[in-house]
């Protein structure tokens, strides 16, 4: 039986178009009303009260009320827990139903279970629906149906089971239900501080992915696999935040690769359905090694190694910029993600979850299935992890994807005067041509803070002791 009130719960899914679980409702329901909960179990969790992820929802969900109430809704906007809110408001509405898209972390999974109890206690059903991902965890599976965890026959599972009705728009018409009347609180009111969102360049909401997208795909996005790895270039998309915050449609840029015949773009975004798909089958990888083997590695205790990475003073040119750019910005181009993790974890000795809890609090587009995976692969404990006897040169990696130092200069602006034959390894220079420079290496830029031939062969002892142990 087709409900005739149903309410929408967005979450990470902020746009009123090429939305499953909207388009479902409107397909099904009389009136439907829109709601959107700030939750506190997920807000009082975050490190500072100054958080630029919270100001980009907030910005995004006045855009999506706006747009809501173009067509004749709104959205309802709630602060508090979220299976208290969503189960009252329901209620309050007169709702027979709810309708959100799946989400995969292992919190969101108990706290939709939590949902699902206290409505159903109310007889109320709740329907959750693919949005986040082009196929479920369960949808590309080995011929003896268990999930993939090697990600090239993933790839081409993914590639030779997708039609195009799996990246077919979702329709969203149908008539919207006037909400109550209010307002999208203002951040003080949830207890927040605004942010240099617009100082930094970074456009919420629809209109923002929009523009974002519109250029990529109109001036790069063929030439995205030549370009992608030099940080000193515009070559990817930016669009990571967006994704994150669903204010564009996976569905839509799937079409777009497709269309255009952008493999290289295209495979980054089975990348991502795949690290959902193994978060969402394997949970014990938040918080552990995928390989049960790899929780013995014995990483080392260093906080001041640590602290020295976080603030982008190793004496590794090409990492301390990345790690300034995370600051600056709160965010980081992929190819220098995996310098970083590789440079904590394999010349530091430095335990990944470190590192990815780091990621985790400064990151704008931060997730929690790409972020553990790409630090598992960085590690070499994740699933077709990086093989763990091949270990990032940072020299080498500086000199090949930042050759003329560009990026580097950007971000450190003490090495500027360094000459292009020394900038990846600064202290290669004499001490008359580091002064001349104003790059003494010690007082002006730190001297690297290990040496990587040593920290190397530490690393492959590290990971051969795990072996023998096996």
């Amino acid at each position: 039986m087709n409900p005739e009130k149903a309410l929408v719960w967005f979450r990470r899914d902020l746009r009123d178009h090429d939305h499953a679980a909207l388009a479902a409702a409107l397909a099904t329901a009389r009136d439907v009303y829109c709601a959107f909960v700030f939750d506190t179990d997920i807000l009082d969790a975050l490190p500072s009260r100054r958080d630029r992820r919270v100001d980009f929802i907030r910005e995004s969900l006045v855009e999506l009320d706006a747009s809501l109430r173009r067509r004749g809704g709104g959205l309802i906007v709630r602060h508090g827990r979220a299976a208290d809110e969503i189960a009252s408001l329901a209620r309050q509405l007169g709702a027979n139903a709810v309708f959100a898209n799946r989400d995969y972390e292992p919190a969101a999974k108990a706290r939709d279970a939590e949902v699902a109890r206290r409505l159903e206690e109310s007889g109320i059903r709740f329907h959750l629906l693919k949005d986040q991902v082009i196929f479920d965890g369960n949808e590309v599976l080995t011929q003896a149906g268990k999930p993939f965890t090697v990600f090239t026959p993933y790839r081409n599972a993914w590639t030779k089971r997708l039609t195009a009705a799996d990246a077919a728009e979702c329709a969203c018409a149908g008539r919207f239900a006037t909400p109550p009347a209010g307002t999208v609180p203002t951040l003080a009111e949830i207890g927040f501080a605004a942010t240099d969102l617009a100082e930094k360049g970074i456009r919420p909401g629809m209109s923002g992915a929009r523009a974002l997208w519109d250029e990529f795909r109109e001036s790069r996005i063929g030439r995205y696999g030549a370009t992608r790895d030099f940080p000193a270039l515009k070559g990817v998309s930016y669009l990571s935040v967006h994704l994150r915050f669903g204010t564009i449609a996976i569905r839509e840029l799937v079409r777009a690769a497709l269309a255009a015949g952008a493999d290289a773009w295209l495979n980054e975004l089975v990348w991502r359905d795949f690290y959902f798909m193994i978060l969402d089958r394997f949970p014990h990888v938040d918080g552990h090694a995928f390989k049960p083997e790899c929780e013995g590695i014995a990483w080392d205790d260093w906080p001041e190694g640590l602290a020295a990475w976080r603030a982008g003073r190793t004496g590794y040119p090409l990492v301390d910029a990345a790690m300034r750019q995370l600051a600056h910005c709160g965010w980081m181009h992929n190819r220098l993600r995996m310098v970083a993790a590789s440079f904590l974890v394999k010349d530091l000795g430095i335990d990944w979850r470190l590192g990815e809890r780091h990621f985790a609090e400064q990151l704008n587009d931060f997730d929690l299935a790409a972020n553990n995976g790409g630090w598992q692969w960085s590690a070499s404990t994740g699933c077709d992890a990086q093989p763990w006897f091949r270990i990032f040169n940072p020299v080498t990696q500086s000199e090949k994807f930042d050759p003329e130092g560009r990026f580097i200069r950007r971000y450190i602006p003490e090495l500027a005067r360094v000459p292009d034959r020394h900038i990846h390894a600064p202290w290669q220079m004499g001490r008359i041509e580091q002064e001349a420079t104003g790059a003494v290496i010690g007082r002006d830029y730190p001297a690297p803070i290990v040496d990587h031939a040593e920290a190397r062969q530490r690393t492959l002892a590290r990971f051969s002791a795990v072996r023998k142990a096996e």
